[in-house]
């Protein structure tokens, strides 16, 4: 299988994950030097003209035959100091409900805070309207039992839970910790989700599938907290429950997923199921067989001058790596890539900016603004 790609842009950040099929060889290098070739373009313009560009695109060589591409919206920003996060917006059950759900490249599955639910926010500080699923409300929704064949393959890879004293009928369940050691538990439930598919005539018709997703009655941690509390989150990683890997089987939609970020504090962007066709891009490829979208980074620049970093640490194993993670709002390094990057960065816009430690990050107070800075 050829791996993946992840197209990057300065301005905006662009995740094409490609897990079948044909695609075109890349450079192993990441380049965060070219953007999009026309900047200030709102992200609607760029989706209208993305549209027209998959006329005659809709299907994929070796797998079932899709009806066109998956459209969500995308809210948020990448602001640490306001919203933090980028969300999405999904309808589920029957009589159909929206769900808030943050977009995450980073984990699997998708999950929404079901009714009842110990540790689960009731408000939100991003002024939304928080709601809780029931499956009981639903007239399409079904619980999925630990003798289900969905339930036994996510078992293999640890995305579910049952013991072996469970009866067969018992409720496959499941528990996830994330990277900030926030965690939620559940149980995996079957219903119908809406969507809006876009069409080879370009053309956009209301959609449907039934999907399996979590029901999360227990959270912990960050995902207590009201200030920047959604829903759920939406998962899209590589394992067959991912929603991706699911429309696909359908003959929904493309294995294929395109993200764009938009970096201003107005945030935004695009999240399609199916690919950003945009000439301007600059493609690097993904590690194959990881089960995180990593790349093979090599190397760190600023202002022209590559930093003198040991390119091991820069290396893929079963203890480090770089991913692509849109589910965390800050770029990590290891320290021996950081300290020698803030203290270019330090060198770089001295005198005309004061290196100062906030909360424990590194920032540099500026009176003035700078016409270019790359990195």
């Amino acid at each position: 299988m050829r791996p993946p790609e992840v197209a990057l842009a300065a301005a905006l950040v662009a995740l094409a994950a490609v897990f079948g099929g044909a695609a075109a060889a890349f450079p192993a290098a990441l380049t965060l030097e070219r953007a999009l070739p026309h900047r200030g373009v709102p992200a609607e313009h760029l989706r209208e003209r993305d549209r027209a560009r998959h006329k005659g695109r809709g299907l994929l060589g070796g797998g079932p035959a899709v009806a066109g591409v998956v459209d969500f919206p995308v809210e948020g920003s990448a602001n640490p100091y306001m919203v933090g996060l980028y969300f999405t917006r999904v309808k589920l059950g029957n009589p159909a409900k929206e769900y808030f759900v943050q977009i995450d490249t980073g984990s699997d599955i998708l999950w929404v805070a079901c009714s009842p639910c110990t540790g689960c926010p009731t408000s939100s500080g991003l002024n939304i309207q928080l709601e809780f699923f029931n499956p009981d409300s639903s007239s399409t929704s079904s619980r999925i039992p630990c003798s289900d064949d969905r339930c036994t393959a996510a078992l293999q890879t640890g995305e579910a839970l049952c013991q072996p004293s469970d009866s067969p009928s018992s409720p496959c369940g499941y528990t996830f910790t994330y990277g900030d050691g926030s965690g939620t538990s559940g149980y995996y439930v079957s219903d119908t989700m809406y969507f809006d598919t876009v069409m080879g005539n370009e053309q956009t018709a209301n959609s449907s599938a039934s999907v399996v997703f979590g029901c999360s009655n227990s959270q912990s941690g960050d995902l207590m907290k009201t200030d920047r509390a959604v829903d759920g989150i939406f998962g899209f990683g590589q394992h067959e429950l991912s929603v991706i890997s699911q429309l696909y089987s359908l003959g929904v939609s493309p294995k294929t997923f395109s993200h764009c970020l938009k970096g201003s504090d107005n945030g935004g962007g695009i999240l399609v199921l199916g690919e950003i066709v945009e000439p301007g891009l600059v493609f690097t490829p993904l590690v194959p067989s990881q089960p995180h979208y990593n790349l093979y980074l090599e190397s760190i620049a600023v202002s022209g001058q590559k930093l003198p970093i040991d390119s091991s640490l820069f290396a893929t194993s079963n203890t480090q790596g770089t991913i692509v993670d849109s589910g965390t709002t800050l770029v990590y390094l290891v320290d021996g890539a950081y300290d020698p990057f803030i203290s270019a960065i330090a060198a770089a816009v001295s005198p005309s900016a004061r290196s100062v430690v906030s909360k424990g990050t590194q920032c540099f107070v500026t009176s003035g603004r700078f016409s270019s800075f790359s990195f």
